[in-house]
């Protein structure tokens, strides 16, 4: 996790996901700890299949396409939404933020966690962002 990147708050990662939601989160702030502060404020919320068009609708109010080279990506999707259930599901008493913080201090803070699981080839072919594919390396551990 970059230094930058603390929340302090259950406000700023409530700010992230509300943001996400109403589309009016800049594309400069739709980072990788934007991505599982949202995954982690729809768990909370019990919302998480919400995210697969929330993350749409926001590529399309910032400009980018969703198509099989860019934007919205499933498999990733659906992979970083387990990683952020477990997560939180092991962490239930502990304020938001800092479950977030948490992981984002964990292996799954790197954007390159996925890769340990699935080769790049297959991780970011247009089938994966399509639709849900297996890992082909190794399984999930959640």
């Amino acid at each position: 996790m970059s230094a930058f990147v603390r929340f302090t708050s259950n406000a700023e990662v409530i700010a992230i996901g509300r943001s996400l939601a109403s589309r009016t989160l800049p594309k400069s702030r739709w980072t990788h700890a934007a991505h599982f502060a949202a995954a982690l404020w729809l768990v909370d919320l019990k919302a998480s299949h919400l995210m697969p068009e929330l993350i749409r609708s926001h590529n399309e109010a910032t400009g980018v396409p969703n198509t099989g080279t860019s934007g919205y990506h499933e498999t990733i999707t659906q992979a970083s939404l387990r990683a952020a259930r477990a997560f939180r599901d092991e962490r239930l008493h502990r304020p938001l933020f800092e479950v977030c913080n948490e992981l984002l201090l964990s292996r799954l803070g790197c954007s390159d966690w996925l890769l340990v699981h699935w080769s790049r080839e297959r991780l970011f072919s247009a089938e994966a962002r399509r639709t849900w594919v297996e890992p082909d390396l190794a399984p999930l551990p959640f």
